[in-house]
């Protein structure tokens, strides 16, 4: 229990460190199937979901948001239970709040988005894709896996260690700080942590619904990251890509991507700026080559 609490602690400085954020264009709340979410608007221009990982919150992204808004409409949420979203007394599931943020864009005057997921917040995003397909345009996942047994051995032998005892154990910590300081009922933190030890307990395999996915997609992953990378291929591959060479014209070329950003852990991938540069040409359409037969 000592190396999760170790692992979660490291977790926090980095989220202490992403903290400072420019005022937001908007902010508000949305009452989505029992569930009040915080949300913030940065930037402008086309819009974007921004979905963090596991015990952070908007500020999680810190300059990555910022780097995002200076060209797009940010939407950035605080997930169920996570920073000034109260847990409440609902059921917590990544499917349900897919099905939400669903709602929640429609609510803000957008049929369709493209979304950012990271961690918890990549299985979110990736079920919103699933469940609502018209809902989403173009889906980027960061450090997000189709099945529990995307995880390396030894991650995975430390998060299903997780329950509500380790509550007492981090109050000193960065992370119960900032949790302290956003959430609406300082004392749900031990039941946050219980449900998110069941969510990393839980088996689960979508491979079978990856390739119905109507939007999109970018994964992206660090290359020292918590997912093994076979998975990483594995997960491009459902999506069609991976199957055969692209062709000389892009003929044969899949409409998925996959990314790999070399000195990146699973635990910091979300501060460098190099997510939101290979992250946004995907997003706005374009590419910056042109084909060997194209060239004069």
């Amino acid at each position: 229990m000592l190396a999760t609490l170790s692992r979660f602690a490291g977790f926090a400085v980095l989220l202490a460190a992403t903290a400072a954020l420019a005022k937001p264009v908007q902010t508000g709340r949305q009452s989505i199937n029992g569930v009040d979410y915080y949300f913030e608007v940065h930037g402008k221009g086309e819009p974007v979901l921004l979905l963090h990982g596991g015990l952070g919150s908007i500020e999680m992204f810190g300059a990555a948001l910022e780097q995002l808004a200076q060209s797009r409409k940010v939407i950035a949420v605080d997930l169920h239970g996570h920073g000034r979203t109260a847990l409440g007394k609902r059921e917590w599931k990544l499917e349900l709040q897919g099905d939400d943020m669903a709602a929640l864009v429609k609510r803000l005057g957008h049929e369709q988005v493209d979304v950012i997921g990271y961690s918890m917040g990549g299985g979110v995003a990736l079920r919103m894709a699933i469940q609502k397909p018209k809902s989403v345009r173009r889906l980027a996942l960061v450090s997000c896996g189709f099945s529990d047994d995307g995880f390396h051995a030894d991650v995975r032998a430390l998060q299903v260690q997780l329950t509500s005892a380790a509550a007492e154990g981090m109050k000193e910590t960065p992370m119960y700080k900032t949790y302290a300081a956003l959430a609406p009922k300082v004392d749900d933190f031990p039941k946050l942590l219980g449900i998110l030890g069941d969510l990393m307990r839980q088996k689960y395999d979508w491979s079978k619904e990856i390739p119905k996915i109507e939007a999109q997609v970018m994964l992206v992953y660090g290359d020292s990251d918590m997912f093994r990378l076979e998975h990483a291929v594995k997960f491009y591959q459902l999506l069609g890509g991976d199957l055969r060479d692209a062709g000389w014209q892009r003929e044969n070329q899949s409409k998925n991507r996959l990314a790999i950003i070399p000195d990146a852990t699973h635990y910091d991938i979300f501060t460098t700026p190099r997510l939101i540069s290979t992250v946004l040409p995907f997003l706005d359409g374009k590419r910056d080559n042109t084909p060997w037969t194209f060239q004069k």
